[in-house]
């Protein structure tokens, strides 16, 4: 009987392990708004040769769908994404899962004519904020209270320029694209305010939450052995994993 019970033990072990095995996904579907340097809508770009780096030496192939961010958060929500790039940790509670693991950081930063005072994590409350749909910068930084958020980017200038808004907050890569369009760019100021570890964000079901675990198994190993280094060093971006 005893012998009979551990074989019947070590087959159930088997069976689990193998189920789980079988259980991980041959492809990983991660939706992202288009930003230049990191997800081209061609597939090149740094997160997009992160991913790869993560997935793809796995046997899991990388499929990637180009949506505004607000978009990009309803397809993982519905199960019609795996992911989605570009998450501040927790931004989102509802159907998604963190993983343990940033993938980098954003470096934010705040827009503004140069008539303005200069900004400081403890003075932006002060004053009238903007920022991108979904991007929820009130949960990240202190006491903000006045802000609105914009649909597109390409009337941020007017806006700054009609007195709108005080200061546009954004990843500084995007306030140099913003303000790069400006026939008169001496006209403003960039302020770096503060940095923000990025995320991919999950579906907070069994096939996320597998894609979620491998994805901090293979990130744990390529910063021990460098890989990513050679990945930010190929796209000319700061290193963030010192």
């Amino acid at each position: 009987m005893g012998r009979c019970f551990k074989w019947l033990l070590l087959l159930a072990v088997g069976m689990s392990s193998a189920m789980a095995c079988a259980a991980l996904p041959t492809h990983v579907r991660i939706a992202s708004e288009v930003w230049e340097g990191y997800t081209h809508a061609d597939g090149s770009g740094l997160a997009w040769d992160i991913f790869r780096a993560v997935y793809e030496p796995a046997g899991v192939q990388l499929s990637i769908q180009s949506v505004p961010y607000t978009r990009s958060i309803g397809l993982v929500q519905r199960g019609a994404a795996d992911a989605w790039a570009g998450s501040y940790l927790n931004e989102v509670e509802q159907g998604v899962f963190y993983p343990r693991r940033s993938y980098d950081v954003d470096q934010i930063a705040a827009l503004s004519l140069r008539s303005k005072p200069v900004p400081s994590l403890a003075s932006l409350g002060e004053f009238r904020l903007a920022w991108m749909r979904g991007y929820e910068y009130q949960r990240y930084l202190p006491n903000l209270h006045q802000y609105r958020e914009v649909l597109r980017r390409d009337g941020i200038l007017s806006m700054l320029d009609a007195g709108r808004a005080d200061f546009y907050l954004d990843a500084v890569t995007e306030v140099d694209d913003v303000l790069s369009t400006s026939s008169q760019p001496a006209q403003y100021r960039v302020t770096a305010l503060t940095q923000l570890p990025i995320y991919l964000g999950f579906a907070d079901n069994p096939r996320g939450r597998a894609l979620a675990e491998l994805f901090d198994k293979r990130m744990d190993a390529l910063v021990a052995d460098g890989s990513l280094r050679l990945i930010f060093q190929r796209w000319q971006q700061p290193y963030p994993f010192e």
